[in-house]
């Protein structure tokens, strides 16, 4: 009888399922001895390489609003609020565009440089106008009022009492000696203011 070795021996798994869908066993590679020459592989195919990315431009934000408030909507001044030509005066195309072409550029940069000479100047004084009046509000205008409400009922109570003591009587006694006095006047003195009147 003939002993076979451990080493010739191959393990093979045999799978009862009836899955006919391509997919290859799992089985694992026989002896060296028995192994053929391996196959030499195909060159693989080149991977095409992707085109390069461009990098993502810049999303345009929107013009940041310098007048949130609207409260210079009085200056949006265009050329057809101040230019206007009527159909019968009329002059030369080019003359008119160059016309409307001064007028923008002429306002656009007369007000650039004038507010790079004076902008920061103004903002400056501005900002100090609201800082001198925001401090005369919070450490004067507030307290004389808060002071003021604490204060007023004794002082309305006193002005009571000045009134009904001194000014009250006064008043009253003034009022009786006018209360006795009439004035009348005659036919004559009638005629006279007519007369005046009518001149």
């Amino acid at each position: 009888m003939m002993m076979v070795s451990d080493d010739c021996l191959v393990e093979c798994k045999i799978d009862d399922s009836d899955e006919d869908d391509g997919q290859q066993m799992n089985t694992p590679p026989p002896p060296p001895e028995f192994a053929s020459k391996a196959p030499t592989p195909a060159p693989k195919a080149p991977t095409p390489t992707p085109p390069p990315v461009a990098p993502p431009t810049p999303e345009s934000s929107p013009p940041v609003s310098r007048d949130p408030n609207n409260i210079n909507q009085h200056l949006k001044v265009e050329v057809s609020d101040v230019l206007a030509e009527p159909a019968s005066p009329h002059s030369i195309d080019r003359v008119w565009i160059y016309s409307v072409t001064g007028f923008e550029k002429t306002r656009i940069w007369s007000y650039r440089c004038l507010s790079l000479l004076f902008a920061v100047p103004f903002a400056f004084l501005c900002g100090v106008f609201v800082a001198v009046l925001a401090c005369l509000h919070v450490w004067f205008l507030v307290p004389c009022v808060q002071l003021s409400n604490t204060f007023l009922p004794c002082l309305r109570s006193l002005c009571f009492c000045a009134v009904n003591v001194f000014i009250s009587p006064f008043c009253s006694s003034l009022a009786l000696c006018c209360s006795q006095i009439a004035v009348s006047l005659s036919t004559k003195d009638w005629s006279q203011m007519r007369d005046k009147d009518a001149v």
